[in-house]
């Protein structure tokens, strides 16, 4: 059985096309999203390097009482966040194959 996201945490989960360790997880309480992201924090060169219309990045918010939170970075997002951030997840481009 394979474990479900919740707003509360996170389910630890597997990329099905390349096999590669997800967080994912429902976020937002109206039209919420189903956001599945890389569980490898970036530095902020990473994030600005990484950040386009349609990847966003998200702070993986966590304390010893809560679990694991993916929440949306905005604009007043602190700078100084001591949460890892984490990008949606996108799968590596496969390797070219041939034929003959």
């Amino acid at each position: 059985m394979t474990p479900r996201a919740s707003r509360k945490g996170s389910a630890d989960s597997r990329c099905p096309s390349c096999s590669a360790p997800l967080i994912t997880q429902w976020v937002g309480n109206t039209l919420a999203l189903k956001v599945s992201t890389d569980g490898t924090p970036l530095t902020a060169a990473e994030q600005d390097a990484t950040r386009t219309p349609n990847r966003l990045i998200w702070c993986l918010r966590h304390s010893d009482r809560t679990p694991p939170r993916l929440t949306w970075i905005h604009t007043p997002h602190p700078a100084d966040c001591p949460h890892p951030h984490v990008t949606d997840h996108q799968c590596p481009p496969a390797e070219p194959s041939t034929l003959f």
